[in-house]
């Protein structure tokens, strides 16, 4: 993998140089004839990929028990992995959970009493139906507001103690900017701020320090090509030194887990090991690795400028083809979304067509990505005309 990004020089992207050094990376998800854009919704794997589990799988094999060195090694590679994509200041702050969901849970579950909950309308289904659920059976209070960072600040007077927002709208991919402006309103009105930036990882640049955030969530799943379980929770330096621990727990997070000792308080690892539960998965960590790395070599803010270039050429051949869409352009993610009243007929008709896209609501969304050529671009355009237009 190195030498063909190596290969792709240092300059921008090329479609040319992507199809002569990256695509060959790839060949067995891009051995067929369909035009897939749900890559906002599951990633396409890299040919490493099953070597890598195969690689977890054989030091099971050989090593039985042995393997845990290895295996666990292999945990604290991804984690750093994780923490170079979220500019994370160190490697302990990420704590390998399996999904976004689990990681708000265990952020739920740490704080004391009932928790005030700020979060906004515009939340992923996971994130929104643990919160209501957590509401329903008198865990938190939640306040909800619409997904803009003003009216998150100004709901703070009320008092809070934790919000709860995305960084990229996972329905509409536009970004919600000013999230440092809003930590700095949550640490004067005494809150806890999480993100969700599973829609901006690997799409564009993340500071999780610069942005000021006291817990990030996210995952693999998406511009990742990490595939399912293999997600995260980032805990900040200043939040794991100040006491904060964990209630759900496991074996794992004790600082010798292998000692088999029962001290009464328990003794947990130092920083964001502490936050490690029980028996881990260990396949994740393998599963992900070729596109985190894959990710890291080209450059997240390469594959950014070359989205963006893709994106508003496949925009404008949807409006040659009669076909209005929103997205593109610095203040949106990955992908574009194309308002219908039946969007999920539309997706059904499009996959006949041999078209891979999603609905959320009255939205259809379709995410070219650096596999996705030209040519795929301009023929799915004239597919969603016509599968629009279709009775």
């Amino acid at each position: 993998m190195k030498d063909a990004i190596t290969a792709l020089g240092s300059g921008p992207l090329t479609e040319a140089a992507l199809v002569r050094h990256v695509f060959p990376l790839f060949s067995h998800v891009l051995d067929t004839d369909r035009i897939y854009l749900e890559n906002h919704s599951l990633g396409r794997p890299l040919d490493q990929t099953a070597d890598d589990m195969q690689e977890a799988c054989s030091l099971w094999q050989s090593k039985l028990g042995d393997a845990w060195e290895a295996w666990l090694g292999e945990r604290e590679c991804s984690r750093a992995r994780f923490a170079r994509l979220i500019g994370a200041p160190r490697a302990d702050c990420v704590v390998p959970k399996t999904s976004a969901g689990q990681g708000l849970r265990t952020v739920l579950n740490a704080m004391p009493g009932t928790p005030r909950v700020i979060s906004t309308r515009s939340e992923f289904d996971s994130i929104d139906l643990i919160l209501r659920q957590y509401a329903a059976c008198g865990r938190i209070q939640v306040t909800w507001v619409e997904p803009e960072v003003s009216a998150v600040i100004a709901a703070l007077d009320a008092g809070a103690d934790l919000v709860v927002v995305s960084q990229v709208l996972y329905m509409t991919s536009r970004i919600l900017h000013g999230l440092d402006g809003l930590a700095e309103a949550c640490r004067a009105a005494g809150a806890r701020f999480l993100v969700d930036a599973y829609h901006a990882i690997g799409v564009f640049p993340v500071d999780v320090t610069a942005m000021g955030a006291d817990f990030l969530i996210g995952a693999s799943y998406k511009y990742l090509r990490g595939g399912p379980g293999a997600g995260f929770l980032y805990i900040s330096p200043a939040v794991l030194d100040s006491g904060f621990m964990p209630l759900d727990t496991g074996w794992f997070a004790k600082d010798d887990p292998f000692a088999f000792e029962r001290p009464d308080p328990p003794r947990f690892a130092a920083g964001g090991d502490a936050f490690h539960e029980s028996t881990p998965p260990i396949f994740t960590y393998y599963q992900a690795r070729a596109g985190q790395q894959f990710t890291l070599e080209i450059g997240v803010a390469r594959l950014r400028a070359y989205s963006l270039e893709q994106l508003a050429r496949f925009k404008s051949y949807l409006a040659d083809a009669g076909v209005s869409a929103e997205g593109g352009g610095p203040e949106y993610g990955a992908f574009l979304t194309i308002r219908v009243p039946d969007a999920r007929d539309v997706v059904r008709r499009l996959a006949e067509r041999g078209v891979d896209a999603d609905a959320r609501g009255h939205l259809v969304r379709v995410c070219p990505d650096c596999l996705t050529t030209d040519a795929e671009m301009q023929r799915a355009a004239l597919s969603i005309s016509l599968a629009r237009a279709a009775p």
